[in-house]
């Protein structure tokens, strides 16, 4: 592939909701362009930029693909996203790496909470962007109702720049709003002149009168002309529409069809012509040295650096590590230097993914998107020179917060399992292994159900690994609520020396969940000699591991030794120790025993016609709300006290409940006493598992 300099380079995200024809349009554009000589298809598995066996057998984006298509000699790096919303670590790495972005609406389906999704990260990275009406071909498509919806919601800045025009219920051509004109397709990416009929008109003047106002208000002159009744020539609009796209006070809405390839060479056209190159974008880091800030900004000129903003991690194609060039000129014989690792790092060789077919290239020029192969490097990473060693902020990723218990389906792959998720969360930054000590199990994380059914798939699939997926055990603690006075003797007479330890003890809560226990002694006149104190506060420290109520933790006990006896041939420290530990188990039942069970506060955002629900539902969850927050953009923040044993599957009930708009999190909070019926079942429970 030829070398691209950071003017003809256009970096372009596609996002929206799932099934709104993302991939479909990359096959598009990949065929009109002349990149490939066949349209892939996502339900035969034959795309460019879903190549992955879990897509195929999916048929749905699961990772975020970067297509390079050449228009115009103009390099077009699709990043190709996921629309689903288990996967949003995935359209996050690529929001962060793009400077511009398309969101793709189905015709058909409308405006679905994907939309508004893709919206709200464009305005978070303050990306320009524009709309693409997908679908066009099909019968019940409406361009004007999704042009409709979209005015309703983000108002005048949505400019419609085409209007479909259909003859018999197909999609024969469109009216080009800029120049007012008619075009009839007539082959691929080719038209003629056509009348603009009739039924067309109404719509047209109200799209027409839009982007007119917008030109208007991109300067007085212009404006004074406007309102003289001055007609504005195509390249001003152009030139206007230009600036406002890259400013974000126009958003213009193309249309077509990915299956027919019509329209899709003027969606080529504005993206080239529209869209700014890198360098119109700020980009800046810290040099690690000076402690200065290194602007950056996509400059050829500058020192080069680079950031690392995701890992193909795969056990067929290899490692590789997706840059985007900050700053200078990265060739392939380059040394650069990682901030992160401290380390050096020679490239050998210099790559543009194509799917995930890596093509060599010799150098990558500042606002580029390429990859290095078997780099040491991770996600987030930061790649410069050693004499100006940079580092850049790394991307938000959201957090995951859904989670199961999983276990080797055969004795011996556990090594093999953890090699395996070690590599899945170099690749993904939303997977999460943990291991939990306490109730003996290894917990997986991920962004949703879907999500974590991936996970075990590709396990299966590339790693030839096999885990179970089971309910996590949730960690309770045990504690007591009054004071019990005990007494054990601890004796044991065999040939030779005995054992002989006697104690006398209280046990009370100490009034601190923090900590397990807290020990005194109050022993007068040696019945027990100082140098058994030590035994039997390591008998208490052994008991409070596992309490005797259901085998959980102990927690807030408060023991006090005030009295006992010893022999002076037959007493040890074991026999003391083993004296307090029974007197623990005996102590501890006759105190009022009870389980604690772990409170989270959750912080869920909803739409505001949601609240309802989403509060109904909690209630049945045992949670109590604390507080209702208006967010703002027509969105309520609900905050509660939940218990964690009530969390499992929030995930998926909240989406069902909003329609996916719903998004949580949560963090531990305190330890409450369980209700006498959940403490009944947790305790028979543990008593069936014994």
């Amino acid at each position: 592939m030829n070398v691209y300099t950071t003017d003809s380079i256009r970096n372009v995200v596609l996002l929206g909701h799932g099934g709104s024809g993302k991939t479909s349009l990359v096959e598009a554009m990949a065929y009109v362009s002349g990149l490939t000589s066949r349209i892939g298809k996502v339900t035969d598995g034959t795309t460019i930029s879903d190549y992955d066996k879990e897509e195929m057998k999916r048929k749905f984006s699961i990772n975020t693909s970067v297509v390079p298509i050449v228009w115009k000699d103009t390099k077009i790096n699709i990043l190709d996203t996921p629309g689903f919303f288990d996967f949003v670590g995935e359209v996050e790495e690529a929001v962060a790496a793009a400077d511009a972005a398309v969101i793709v609406v189905s015709g058909k389906a409308g405006v679905e909470v994907g939309t508004e999704k893709a919206w709200e990260l464009c305005e978070k990275y303050k990306l320009p962007r524009m709309f693409f009406v997908s679908d066009m071909d099909v019968d019940n498509a409406s361009f004007r109702e999704v042009v409709e919806t979209l005015t309703e919601r983000y108002g005048k800045k949505i400019a419609p720049f085409y209007q479909p025009i259909r003859e018999n219920e197909k999609f024969v051509g469109y009216v080009n709003v800029m120049k007012m004109a008619g075009r009839r397709f007539t082959g691929i990416g080719e038209r003629e002149d056509c009348e603009i009929p009739e039924y067309c008109q109404a719509n047209l003047d109200i799209y027409r009168e839009a982007m007119m106002d917008a030109v208007a208000e991109t300067s007085e002159e212009f404006m004074e002309r406007y309102f003289a009744g001055d007609e504005f020539s195509v390249g001003e609009i152009r030139a206007a529409m230009k600036m406002n796209v890259e400013d974000g006070s126009i958003i213009p809405v193309s249309m077509g069809s990915s299956t027919e390839l019509r329209n899709i060479h003027n969606m080529l056209n504005d993206m080239v012509e529209l869209f700014p190159s890198p360098d119109k974008k700020e980009c800046a880091g810290i040099n690690t040295k000076t402690n200065e800030i290194f602007q950056a900004d996509y400059n050829f000129s500058k020192a080069k650096s680079a950031y690392v903003f995701k890992t193909i991690a795969d056990p067929f194609i290899g490692k590789y590590s997706l840059i985007k060039v900050c700053s200078g000129v990265i060739k392939s014989d380059d040394v650069l230097y990682n901030s992160s690792t401290e380390s050096e790092e020679k490239l050998n060789k210099l790559y543009v993914m194509r799917g995930n077919k890596p093509i060599e290239i010799t150098e990558l020029h500042a606002g580029d998107i390429g990859a290095i192969g078997k780099a040491n490097c991770k996600t987030g990473d930061t790649l410069s020179t050693k004499a100006a060693p940079v580092l850049y902020g790394k991307t938000e990723i959201s957090k995951p917060y859904t989670y199961m218990a999983y276990r080797a389906k055969k004795k011996g792959d556990e090594d093999k399992i953890s090699q395996a998720l070690a590599k899945m969360m170099d690749e993904d930054l939303t997977i999460k292994a943990v291991n939990d000590a306490e109730n003996r199990q290894t917990l997986l994380y991920g962004m949703g159900d879907q999500h974590l059914s991936v996970i075990v798939s590709t396990l299966a699939e590339k790693y030839k690994v096999e885990v179970e997926l089971d309910r996590p055990k949730v960690a309770f603690r045990e504690t007591l609520r009054k004071k019990s006075d005990v007494e054990y003797k601890y004796k044991k007479q065999s040939g030779g020396h005995g054992q002989y330890g006697h104690v006398k003890m209280t046990f009370e809560p100490s009034g601190d969940l923090e900590n397990p226990y807290v020990f005194e002694q109050m022993v007068v006149g040696g019945a027990v000699p100082k140098n058994y104190f030590p035994a039997v506060e390591k008998g208490i420290q052994d008991s409070v591991t596992k309490g005797p109520l259901a085998g959980y933790p102990v927690v807030g006990v408060k023991a006090v030794l005030y009295d006992g006896s010893y022999h002076p041939v037959d007493s040890s420290e074991m026999a003391f120790k083993t004296a307090a530990i029974q007197a623990f188990k005996k102590g501890f039942m006759e105190a009022s025993p009870v389980l604690l069970e772990p409170i989270a506060t959750m912080t869920v955002l909803v739409p505001d016609k949601y609240t309802g629900d989403v509060m109904g539902d909690l209630n049945k969850r045992r949670g109590r709300v604390l507080g209702m927050n208006p967010a703002g953009a027509g969105k309520t923040e609900v905050v509660a006290d939940v218990p964690m044993m009530e969390i499992f599957g929030y995930n998926t009930d909240l989406r069902s409940m909003t329609g996916g708009s719903g998004v949580y999190s949560y963090e531990f909070a305190r330890y409450e006493q369980a209700p006498s019926d959940v403490q009944e079942k947790e305790v028979a429970a543990r008593a069936a598992e014994a």
